[in-house]
């Protein structure tokens, strides 16, 4: 799944795009992405693009995939802003209030696919359709013995009361048990398990299921020092899936793997100091801004490139973000070449959660710029830096 050329450090600094902290999602590298993983899997599957990875892409997306999860109201508004098609919507999350799904149902009526994560949730999903006397179309979501979805008892009363009922019918299921996952045994023996379970189910209740919603959890590579296992382990999943004669549709949901190596975070060199005999850069971005799955304590190291670029004598630096925490060291002894204030560090591999996961509300700091790029337009800025400081504190009723 070769990618298309990536955003290098002089292109982002080279073209002014030097306030930082700053993120820069490319979105020729996106779409290099996105069409290497319809190759790879042809017509054995679709992709779902779980937004929660990264909701900034949504609206680039919105041709390019088959459907988006949305698991919180505010994904379901950014939906709405980007014009996204409903049908292409799977109305997820372990919560629904009844607000908010009275809200979809009412406007949309059955366009998106409604997931169902509790009885609850199945009841309040009825009776809206009732209300509105259409037809709705759900997942429901089985759960991996957590607090996500429902057991195969309940998901089978389910079944019981959708079959004497017009208003609520199940297309499939939906199923996902973890992410950064290496062993595709372990993916097929779940693909396998799902099938057979559908040939129980059309045989105990009569349905016939159109369609799976499975999160595969395929793993993304991110530090030195790790084999770049990415596209192998895809493509040795993509080769299991031809063994797999699953009866309906499979739908793959995906947010890191489609995400992640379009991003790049920005963050500059404010001080340097040295304390104890060990070397610190203080950069102004931190923690709260970038997050890398697996990465303890510091102690992995992710692709980073200097900015600009020297040649000469490498001293190892811990490189510290501008927060009041220890806590917040973003890599350990990391070689930089005469490190000087004011120098870019560009960490890759940034795309998926970093924008939404740090603790991003700490110590009242900006939320960094967000920009595109694509080698046509150049850059553009999507977000400005926008201020915390009024949402932790009582407000201004002057």
């Amino acid at each position: 799944m070769e990618e298309g050329k990536a955003v290098y450090c002089e292109d982002i600094c080279g073209a002014g795009v030097c306030e930082t902290p700053a993120y820069v999602f490319d979105l020729d590298a996106l779409e290099h992405r996105i069409a290497s993983l319809k190759e790879l899997f042809g017509n054995k599957a679709t992709l779902c693009y779980a937004m929660k990875a990264n909701p900034f892409l949504v609206g680039p997306l919105g041709e390019a995939v088959e459907q988006f999860e949305v698991c919180s109201p505010g994904e379901f508004r950014i939906c709405e802003r980007a014009g996204i098609a409903m049908e292409k919507v799977v109305l997820s999350g372990v919560y629904k209030s009844e607000k908010d799904v009275r809200y979809v149902v009412h406007t949309y009526g059955a366009r998106p696919t409604y997931t169902i994560e509790s009885m609850e949730q199945y009841r309040l999903l009825k009776d809206c359709a009732v209300k509105e006397q259409i037809r709705l179309t759900a997942l429901i979501r089985l759960s991996s013995k957590n607090q996500f979805g429902v057991d195969k008892g309940v998901l089978e009363q389910i079944l019981e009361d959708t079959g004497r009922d017009t208003h609520v019918g199940i297309k499939g299921l939906q199923f996902y048990a973890g992410t950064q996952k290496r062993n595709v045994s372990q993916m097929v023996s779940e693909l396998q398990l799902l099938n057979a379970y559908y040939s129980e189910l059309e045989n105990r209740f009569g349905v016939r299921f159109e369609a799976l919603e499975y999160g595969p959890g395929l793993y993304t590579s991110y530090f030195h020092n790790e084999e770049e296992q990415d596209d192998r382990i895809a493509g040795e999943f993509a080769k299991a899936l031809e063994q797999i004669q699953f009866q309906g549709k499979i739908i793959l949901e995906m947010g890191r793997m489609i995400a992640a190596s379009c991003g790049y975070y920005l963050t500059s060199i404010v001080d340097i100091k040295e304390t104890e005999g060990i070397k610190y850069c203080i950069v102004d971005g931190g923690i709260h801004q970038v997050n890398y799955y697996g990465q303890t304590m510091a102690m992995r190291t992710p692709h980073i490139e200097q900015f600009p670029k020297r040649t000469g004598c490498e001293d190892k630096y811990n490189i510290c973000g501008s927060l009041c925490t220890v806590s917040d060291v973003l890599v350990k002894q990391f070689p930089l070449a005469g490190a000087a204030i004011g120098d870019v560090l560009v960490f890759h591999k940034t795309g998926a959660y970093s924008v939404t996961e740090g603790i991003s509300l700490f110590l009242s700091r900006d939320l960094p710029r967000v920009y595109f790029y694509a080698k046509k337009e150049g850059f553009r800025e999507v977000r400005s830096a926008k201020r915390t400081d009024s949402l932790n504190a009582e407000a201004d009723t002057c």
